[in-house]
């Protein structure tokens, strides 16, 4: 019996856990109850890990909701949850915006930072150099709010490890692309 050969699945091979990438999809939704928890659900199955998840309405009139996710895989991998995602019935469109060269991601976080003295002031420091405002202050501790690519975030906040981070709120990738043309 001749048995017919099929390529590796990306789920099981070497080759779908080789040369992670960071991917940010773009997922255009309607606005109903369930939509979320069966996206999520998607990955959940598969053991994909979704790094970073927002979601909100960004068409109020045609009840659509726009869902950010960044997850990390091979290429192959990626395109597989990609076709997945497209096949949901709720699901108007899915964008790898990764793939897109002209998009653009931000991210909000709350930063909170213990400090006296001279701590104190070198966190004021940091917090201008990464354009971070003060929303909060008391004598003992700052929070800070910063904007930015999720890499600067990061970078922000291991910086104030040292000087006395206290505790982080992230809002998550939001991610739109370029020029005229929506996504």
């Amino acid at each position: 019996m001749n048995a017919k050969a099929y390529p590796p699945s990306p789920y099981s091979s070497p080759l779908g856990k080789a040369n992670p990438e960071s991917h940010t999809l773009s997922v255009l939704v309607d606005n109903e109850p369930g939509v979320l928890a069966r996206v999520v659900g998607l990955f959940s199955a598969r053991s994909f890990n979704i790094e970073s998840l927002t979601v909100a309405e960004v068409a109020h009139e045609n009840h659509l909701s726009r869902i950010t996710i960044v997850t990390s895989g091979t290429p192959e991998v990626v395109e597989q949850v990609r076709h997945q995602l497209e096949r949901l019935i709720p699901v108007h469109n899915v964008t790898d915006l990764t793939l897109s060269v002209r998009a653009i991601e931000r991210e909000l976080a709350m930063v909170k930072v213990r400090g006296r003295g001279d701590n104190r002031v070198e966190a004021l420091q940091l917090a201008e150099a990464f354009r971070a405002k003060v929303i909060d202050a008391t004598t003992e501790s700052f929070i800070f709010e910063i904007t930015g690519a999720p890499r600067k975030i990061d970078d922000f906040v291991g910086l104030m490890l040292p000087i006395g981070l206290v505790e982080v709120s992230r809002t998550g990738v939001a991610a739109i692309s370029r020029g005229p043309d929506p996504i």
